[in-house]
């Protein structure tokens, strides 16, 4: 039986991720906390009144140093503390402290590329990567399978996912697209897979581009796809080491 592993969140999407022990999960959001703010960039047409698309905003795929963020949650103040290699450590409260935020992470934007802009948060809707609150579950079976065609072992933070399941078979969780998860008290109904991006080239502890994981992925499996995105159906508390059921 599959197994919950490691649950993550990533309280500003594309800066910085959090490991947790436990998280009560709603039915129709996303995970509390999770993308909940966003750094829309200076071409970027997001604003705070409905989801937008990843191509909005500052992220690992068009600058990859932004990876190494590594990301702390104090939910009863509202804010975060950031820390990176090269930049030291910042706490902010994205919502009032906008301009000091964008103004530390802005070394991590390339100059080539669109200059973060704004923080944008949408009113109890987490900015993931889909359209519809989802919630990503991958496989830590899978990404041994992806290390050893990588030919180094793959730091998981790379795939920014926020549940990882143990006792799977490699790309297991591709079968259960359309099938139901038990995980803790809530329930999951897996929605699609996940297709990968540029993010996940770049190491989190360095934040350069290290490994050719859309090509490993392209050339022994013939996609470029990585873990699945699920919508909560239950509300319930998820903790490490749940049992991970189909039902």
């Amino acid at each position: 039986m599959a197994v919950l592993a490691q649950i993550w969140r990533h309280p500003i999407k594309s800066h910085g991720a959090e490991a947790l022990e436990a998280v009560q999960l709603i039915a129709g959001k996303t995970m509390p906390w999770d993308r909940h703010w966003a750094i829309a960039h200076e071409a970027a047409k997001a604003d705070n009144t409905a989801w937008s698309s990843c191509a909005n905003f500052s992220r690992g795929a068009k600058a990859p140093r932004l990876m190494a963020v590594s990301a702390q949650m104090d939910e009863a103040a509202g804010r975060v503390t950031l820390r990176h290699p090269d930049l030291g450590e910042l706490t902010v409260d994205p919502d009032t402290e906008a301009e000091a935020l964008i103004a530390w992470a802005a070394p991590l934007v390339p100059a080539d590329r669109a200059q973060s802009a704004r923080v944008v948060r949408v009113p109890d809707r987490g900015m993931t990567d889909t359209d519809f609150p989802s919630i990503s579950l991958n496989s830590t079976s899978s990404l041994r399978a992806l290390s050893q065609k990588v030919g180094t072992d793959l730091d998981q933070r790379r795939f920014r996912g926020n549940l990882w399941l143990d006792g799977l078979g490699p790309w297991e969780e591709f079968e259960w697209i359309g099938q139901t998860l038990r995980v803790g008290s809530a329930e999951l109904r897996v929605v699609e897979r996940i297709g990968r991006c540029l993010a996940t080239t770049a190491n989190p502890v360095t934040g350069l581009r290290d490994a050719d994981t859309l090509g490993a992925l392209k050339n022994g499996w013939n996609h470029t796809d990585f873990g699945v995105y699920a919508e909560v159906i239950k509300s319930g508390e998820i903790r490490l080491n749940d049992p991970v059921e189909v039902v």
